[in-house]
């Protein structure tokens, strides 16, 4: 009886350090397997949102090549910076990073660099439009691409943002944002688009990309300082 008596108080000091742990990080741990679940789901939306962002780069680039469109360009180049937040994503929950706060943590300041890029880029090309006065030929393909992705990026974000709550992953929530402002994007290159195809407004677009850099930005310094998760 007394050697159970002894052996009770670090059981209680072990269960009350793991509370105590679990409190400090905002909740009790997952379960290994919904843990393994959840990781599974986070890898496949980076490969489905990947393999759609290829497909968007080619048609973006071949339209804006044709029709001289500095917005479908960019609206393309936009796309492959997607795809390399998507592999971030990938990398950060590779079997032997998946538990790594370390991992985590570059993983988040990765994506926030790619929100850099794609502001550097959208600024740089709207601002080179805007004072050119490049007026490009309508595309009707970049119109129905840009239909098509201002609906659909939302919903993809949405489904990335739920699973990295669940996993207490910023740098997911980030890429879940970056796809978000894809929808921005689409949308305002829809407006430029049609307001070029239609009114012959050919400065819409740039004007409309440089807000949408702007919000970039904000996404971008939320991602780099740990923001963007409201679970972490």
């Amino acid at each position: 009886m007394s050697g159970l008596f002894v052996a009770s108080p670090p059981r209680l000091v072990q269960h009350s350090t793991i509370a105590s742990v679990a409190t400090r990080i905002g909740g009790p741990p997952l379960a290994s397997d919904e843990r393994a679940r959840l990781v599974r789901r986070a890898k496949l939306l980076a490969w489905g949102g990947n393999a759609w962002h290829f497909i968007e780069f080619a048609i973006a680039i071949g339209a804006g090549i044709a029709a001289g469109s500095i917005a479908l360009v960019g609206f393309g180049v936009d796309s492959l910076i997607e795809s390399f937040a998507g592999f971030i994503i990938l990398w950060r929950f590779a079997a032997r990073r998946s538990h790594s706060e370390t991992a985590e943590r570059r993983a988040q300041r990765l994506v926030a660099a790619s929100y850099v890029i794609l502001v550097v880029y959208i600024v740089i090309e709207a601002t080179r439009s805007l004072i050119g006065g490049h007026e490009p030929d309508a595309s009707w393909i970049g119109i129905g691409l840009a239909a098509f992705t201002a609906p659909t990026m939302p919903l993809l974000a949405a489904a990335k943002r739920r699973v990295g709550h669940k996993l207490n992953s910023a740098a997911t929530v980030s890429d879940a944002e970056q796809n978000q402002i894809c929808a921005y994007l689409s949308i305002a290159l829809l407006v430029g688009l049609l307001a070029n195809a239609l009114l012959s407004w050919w400065w819409a677009d740039p004007a409309a990309a440089l807000v949408i850099a702007a919000v970039a930005a904000r996404e971008g310094w939320r991602s780099w300082k740990g923001e963007s998760c409201d679970c972490c």
